[in-house]
């Protein structure tokens, strides 16, 4: 069992940054991928960035490449979404996801367990 709490959500103006964290329990957070996922008003929840186990390999979006960084450490069992040149289309609910298989990493449906989300806004 995973349960995860996302934070760090916030109002910040276009061109700013942000993180993202999250924080998982339990004894076996190493063993899964994780990912970050985002649900805007209206729409469908759409993939953002996925890391592997140990952290040598990650996977984003296109709309976010480049401006956002995933990254973890097991340490602490923690995941991060360093988010820069944030954009109004930015603007969701932020959930991250642990995953066991890292294969179809970019759908939600493969994820075990999800956190309660975090608000990021972006305005204009």
């Amino acid at each position: 069992q995973v349960q995860l709490v996302e934070s760090g959500g916030r109002l910040v103006q276009a061109g700013g940054s942000l993180r993202l964290s999250c924080a998982a329990s339990g004894r076996t957070f190493s063993s899964y991928a994780m990912g970050w996922f985002r649900q805007a008003p209206g729409k469908e929840r759409e993939f953002v960035a996925a890391i592997n186990w140990s952290g040598a390999s990650s996977h984003y979006a296109d709309s976010v490449q480049g401006r956002f960084t995933i990254s973890r450490n097991n340490a602490v069992n923690m995941v991060y979404l360093q988010m820069n040149s944030l954009k109004p289309e930015d603007t969701a609910v932020y959930y991250c996801g642990a995953d066991r298989k890292f294969s179809d990493y970019s759908s939600g449906d493969e994820y075990d367990y999800w956190g309660q989300g975090t608000q990021v806004t972006v305005s204009s």
